[in-house]
């Protein structure tokens, strides 16, 4: 599957960074951060699978979203890169290096375990399934209804991001909704494979529950040369919500 992407810096000279989104995600949730990093590395922020302007598949395995990537750099000519993925896009970036150790040069992980999830998204699946998309006028009328599963308005925000109009004047969604929800639990499983001995960064937030002490020792069964930095009053959002602590962090390790 060929990624839709975007790319920030043209020195051939430079590493390449590779951003990967999390869940109702896109390329774009980095963009800002990207033309700061892209003074340091050629930077590559991808639309996984089913998001962004991605072709849809019906597969969500980490294996497969793992191999798209791979395809993405052998496309780009990239032999090896830094890799960094949020959330959803992290599980994609450890199976990365699981999977193909030798292509990956640091790897940086955002808020996430390498370990199954409970179900945390039913209400928003909910939410989403019950907006009208051949009724509704606009996105107001969308976080309207939305607001009845998801108290967040910076949450409605974003996973509304998704909604387009199509030729026909009708909104439609941009993520592959159907396909998410079916394998959703693909999704909350684990990366499988190991060990990967290549330097690995987890960034957490403290008050984020997607990557506790509990997780350390699993951690460290799969990514034995691993840190873990965790920024304060922050949660599971780490590179929005704090952007200068994160970027600082994630700059110290990679250069």
């Amino acid at each position: 599957m060929k990624l839709n992407f975007e790319h920030f810096c043209e020195n051939a000279v430079k590493d390449s960074l590779i951003i990967i989104h999390g869940l109702y995600g896109s390329a774009a949730n980095f963009k800002s951060l990207a033309k700061v990093y892209a003074n340091y590395f050629n930077v590559y922020c991808i639309d996984l699978r089913n998001h962004g302007g991605s072709p849809h598949a019906d597969d969500m395995s980490y294996q497969s979203m793992a191999d798209d990537v791979l395809k993405f750099m052998d496309d780009q000519g990239l032999s090896t890169s830094h890799i960094l993925g949020h959330s959803m896009g992290g599980k994609v970036a450890m199976q990365l290096a699981l999977n193909y150790p030798g292509r990956i040069k640091k790897l940086v992980i955002g808020d996430i375990s390498p370990v199954p999830y409970p179900h945390h998204h039913k209400k928003i699946f909910e939410g989403l399934l019950q907006i009208p998309l051949k009724d509704i006028k606009s996105r107001g009328e969308a976080d309207k209804l939305l607001s009845h599963y998801v108290n967040e308005a910076g949450v409605r925000m974003f996973l509304l991001s998704n909604l387009r109009r199509g030729d026909d004047g009708n909104f439609k969604w941009r993520i592959n909704l159907e396909v998410i929800v079916r394998e959703y639990k693909s999704i909350s499983a684990a990366p499988k494979g190991g060990p990967y001995d290549g330097q690995t960064l987890f960034i957490r937030g403290e008050l984020s529950e997607y990557l506790t002490n509990q997780h350390i020792p699993k951690i460290m069964n799969m990514f034995p040369n691993f840190r873990i930095e965790t920024i304060d009053g922050c949660s599971h959002w780490i590179h929005s919500e704090k952007p200068k602590e994160f970027s600082e962090i994630l700059l110290n390790f990679l250069t």
